[in-house]
């Protein structure tokens, strides 16, 4: 099968190649890990003749006897060399303390590039004991850029449209995407594997029923503000008793395995984040629409979906603004750049243009802020607040 490159995540990784620091690989399960290091490895073959490389997939029946730490030392240090050996361990989750192993790999001097499918990947002993010698990378779906370049598209409005009832997962390339039906049971069995694998079975989860239950709420009320308290009511209607600390736990859980993103809200006034009340967005939104369905009505919180993934693709940190009674969709940091975004569906009539061109124009600082919607056209700026149509966003790959 033809690799296709995702050059921007090589170039990041492979300025660390020669350095003696563990590489630590993350993102939500079937986002593309496992081909990625196949191009690493690719890009490590060309330029390191006198390497040795051990690659091992942990989804693979061929390793399916390394249970724990013991049988990854010994599996490994019986196909080292008396070379430079570079270890690479995809999915290392699976593998019980693996973390004694990576320890044990890097007082030997390894290359070491480890990948999982948990954001506690490297928490505890490990995170402790090698404090300031490993770095962490994080694979995301499919940006627009990507997912033209894989479905051969031209990048037009009609496949932004695909891109937003779709989402980014590599594999789709494989798939017929006017075949929405089949499209979809693809991404549901995605999201099964990762509830079945990367929360039930990570933290024992006895209460699936629930955990389902938490998601397709979730799923129905992105880019709404969410609280424990409001998840326990709405389970309260539907004859469900759970606390509070039950709620926040399995939130949690979900956040950790990338498959949703947790988003606080930070007071600008106050400049401070706020306790309660956060957001979440999925880390792909067409599983998203494939479990609750690409409706019309939700067009609104699906496009905030994708601007909030997009933004993140482009290495920002994002939070949502609130100003007095106000709210500012996203306020996107990076380094020492900062930017406010509001999105609209369309800026339709002009008490939407108020609306969300007025949001902005109550922050009193000199960063750029812009509104990003669906339209065609693009609008003049207005009062310094530019105006960006959804493809134009995307095809940005910074602001």
């Amino acid at each position: 099968m033809k690799i296709i490159e995702r050059n921007k995540y090589i170039k990041k990784i492979y300025n660390f190649s020669d350095n003696e620091i563990i590489k630590v690989i993350v993102g939500q399960r079937r986002v593309g890990k496992s081909f990625f290091t196949k191009q690493l490895i690719s890009q490590l073959n060309k330029h390191n003749e006198k390497t040795n490389i051990i690659y091992i997939n942990m989804e693979l029946f061929e390793f399916s006897k390394l249970n724990k730490a013991e049988d990854l030392v010994n599996y490994v240090e019986h196909n080292s060399k008396s070379v430079k050996n570079i270890l690479i361990v995809d999915e290392i989750q699976e593998i019980k303390e693996f973390e004694k192993a990576i320890r044990h790999f890097f007082s030997k001097n390894y290359n070491i590039y480890i990948t999982g499918s948990n954001s506690s990947l490297l928490s505890g002993e490990l995170a402790t004991m090698l404090s300031g010698r490993y770095i962490e990378f994080k694979i995301n779906p499919l940006n627009f850029l990507e997912f033209c370049k894989f479905h051969k598209l031209e990048k037009t409005q009609s496949s932004v449209n695909k891109f937003i009832k779709f989402g980014g997962m590599p594999y789709l390339k494989n798939l017929d995407l006017e075949n929405e039906e089949v499209v979809f049971t693809y991404l549901r069995n995605i999201y099964q594997t990762i509830l079945l694998k990367d929360v039930v079975a990570r933290y024992k989860l006895k209460n699936v029923d629930f955990l389902e239950r938490l998601v397709f709420f979730l799923a129905d009320n992105v880019g709404s503000i969410v609280s424990a308290k409001k998840i326990t009511d709405f389970l309260k209607s539907q004859n469900m008793k759970i606390s509070n600390s039950v709620v926040l736990n399995y939130l949690t859980y979900i956040n950790n395995a990338f498959f949703i993103n947790k988003t606080r809200r930070y007071d600008l006034q106050g400049k401070r984040f706020l306790a309660i009340g956060e957001k979440y967005y999925f880390t792909d939104v067409g599983i998203r629409n494939a479990l609750v369905g690409f409706k019309s009505q939700d067009i609104n919180k699906v496009l905030e979906n994708v601007v909030f993934s997009h933004l993140v693709s482009m290495d920002y940190k994002v939070s949502i603004g609130k100003i007095s009674n106000l709210e500012i969709d996203f306020i996107a940091q990076k380094n020492n750049k900062k930017i406010y975004i509001q999105v609209a569906y369309l800026l339709s009539n002009e008490k939407v243009i108020e609306r969300e061109f007025g949001n902005l124009e109550k922050i009193k600082d000199n960063y750029d802020k812009y509104v990003v919607s669906l339209d065609q056209l693009q609008f003049h700026n207005n009062k310094g607040i530019e105006h960006i149509t959804l493809l134009n966003f995307l095809l940005k790959q910074d602001l």
